[in-house]
């Protein structure tokens, strides 16, 4: 039956007893990430303060919601969004022209296909404000394939050996565009994007602004480490590179663990609202040369420190 239970006994209780709509029904996915909502519109809740302040809560308690049947506009669309902040355009897949930070992203026969979604990671971390979340409805999908899958990356950090918690406390890293997107560029247009866009640097571990939860703050857009070579880590400088590398292939590895993910199969109108604070997430390459529309509306994020 659906219900409206916290997935995680010893994750924060952010939703109070009967706040929540009784027309809202919350069906929990899995035991550690994702719930289904039904019995609401997004565009409703883009005009209706309460009815989004829970929507806001439901999203910090599960990470990620999903709803069905979402036949919006693309102006509520951009307003539902809007909600939890200013809206931000993409760097290399731009925005919509008539609604400023709606992001298209269509991949059709005239699209060659291409591999950056189907890695596992968080938005924009090499953004100095990586985005707080986004929003995201399919307009075309495969009869099969295209699925997107999420994960908590606060239950990753939480099922970390205590030891390797000790080791990455006060570990810094640095995000790269130019690695990632301008990696099949052109030497200067690379050059260009990342003088634009220059690597960021984010804690390993990063508190959540809102829950207080620690998240393993590390994905694919990630390098190196930047304060690793300190004598404890390190005795010899032969010590350095496959000590950083190899406890950052571990760290961005545990994105990969079942435990940690829920799994979503998309159909037309299907809307998936997500933290991207505290997950990542990988959408599944497996459907070219079919067709799959999807527009995103991307949120502003804050500063990690």
């Amino acid at each position: 039956m659906p219900q409206t239970v916290n997935p995680r006994e010893d994750t924060p209780a952010l939703v109070r007893p009967g706040v929540l709509r009784t027309s809202i029904n919350v069906e929990p996915l899995t035991c550690t990430i994702g719930a289904e909502l039904s019995g609401v519109n997004l565009g409703d809740a883009a005009r209706d303060d309460d009815l989004f302040a829970e929507i806001k809560q439901l999203l910090l308690q599960y990470k990620v919601l999903f709803l069905r049947d979402q036949d919006i506009t693309r102006a509520e669309h951009v307003a539902f969004a809007a909600r939890f902040g200013s809206l931000e355009d993409h760097p290399v897949l731009g925005s919509d022209p008539d609604h400023p930070g709606l992001v298209r992203i269509y991949k059709d026969l005239n699209s060659k296909p291409e591999h950056y979604e189907n890695a596992l990671h968080c938005d924009g971390t090499w953004r100095e404000c990586p985005p707080m979340g986004a929003v995201l409805r399919c307009v075309e999908t495969p009869e099969v394939g295209g699925d997107t899958i999420w994960i908590n990356m606060a239950e990753a950090y939480r099922r970390l050996p205590e030891h390797i918690k000790t080791q990455i406390a006060g570990l810094r890293a640095r995000h790269s565009i130019e690695a990632s997107f301008g990696a099949v560029m052109p030497m200067e247009q690379r050059h260009r994007l990342k003088a634009q866009y220059p690597d960021a640097e984010h804690p390993v571990v990063r508190t959540h602004p809102e829950t207080g939860e620690q998240i393993l703050f590390v994905n694919s857009f990630t390098t190196h480490f930047v304060n690793y070579h300190t004598p404890q880590n390190v005795r010899f400088g032969q010590d350095h590179a496959p000590g950083a590398a190899n406890l950052l292939h571990y760290l961005t590895s545990q994105a990969a663990v079942p435990e940690y993910q829920v799994r979503w199969r998309w159909q037309k109108n299907s809307v998936a609202v997500w933290d991207n604070r505290s997950t990542q997430h990988y959408a599944v390459q497996d459907y070219w040369p079919a067709v799959r529309k999807m527009e995103r509306a991307g949120i502003v994020g804050d500063r990690t420190f």
